[in-house]
C-alpha cells in the first residue's frame, strides 16, 4: 500500500517538473501576463459604452497609462461597432419562446500615433444561451443582464490579450554616416 502511494507520488512529481521544464505556465500568469507593448493608449469609443469605460480601467490597472489625448498616446484603440443583439432560439408547442441567444459583437482596431495600423480591424462575437420562464420575467432579465455583463469582461480579457499580442514596430534605422578624417 505504502509503495503504490509512493509510486503515485513520484508520478505526479514527474509530471508536474516535466510541465514546469517545457516552460509551460497558465494563460495570465507569466511576468508581462496583460502588459501591453505600448506605455500610453487612448481608447476610442461612445462615451456611455460601459465596454470602453471597463476596458480603461483593466488597461490602467495593468500598468499602461490611458489617456485623453490622442497626440500623447503611443497608440490608439477604436472601437469600430459594439452590437449586443437577442435572437429567439426555440420555442414551445404553444409557440411561446423558450430559449434566447445572447450575441455580443465587438469590431476594433488599434494604430499607432502616426496612424500606422498595429492591429487591423478584428471583431470578436461572443454567444450565451438563456432560458425563458414566463412566471420569472423579472429574474430572466437579471440574468440575462448579467449573462451580458460577463460577456463584457469576457469581451475587454479578450482585446486586452489581442493587444498584448501586438510586436512593437521598430522605426528604420538611418546608417550613421562615416567621415573620415584626413
Amino acid at each position: 500500500m505504502l509503495t503504490k502511494r509512493f509510486a503515485s507520488l513520484i508520478v505526479i512529481l514527474t509530471g508536474v517538473a516535466t510541465l514546469a521544464a517545457c516552460g509551460f505556465q497558465m494563460r495570465g500568469t507569466g511576468p508581462n501576463s496583460g502588459r501591453l507593448p505600448f506605455n500610453t493608449i487612448h481608447v476610442v469609443a461612445s462615451q456611455n459604452s460601459n465596454f470602453a469605460n471597463t476596458l480603461k480601467r483593466y488597461i490602467a490597472a495593468s500598468g499602461t497609462e490611458v489617456t485623453d489625448d490622442p497626440k500623447a498616446a503611443d497608440a490608439i484603440m477604436e472601437v469600430l461597432r459594439e452590437k449586443q443583439e437577442k435572437f429567439i432560439l426555440s420555442r414551445n408547442s404553444q409557440g411561446r419562446v423558450r430559449e434566447y441567444t445572447l450575441q455580443y459583437t465587438l469590431q476594433f482596431r488599434v494604430k499607432d500615433n502616426r496612424n500606422a495600423e498595429l492591429l487591423p480591424p478584428d471583431s470578436i462575437s461572443l454567444r450565451r444561451t438563456i432560458s425563458f420562464n414566463e412566471s420569472a420575467v423579472l429574474a430572466k432579465e437579471s440574468e440575462e443582464a448579467m449573462l451580458y455583463r460577463d460577456m463584457e469582461n469576457d469581451m475587454v480579457q479578450q482585446v486586452v490579450r489581442r493587444m498584448a499580442a501586438i510586436k512593437p514596430q521598430v522605426a528604420a534605422v538611418a546608417p550613421a554616416s562615416i567621415s573620415s578624417a584626413k
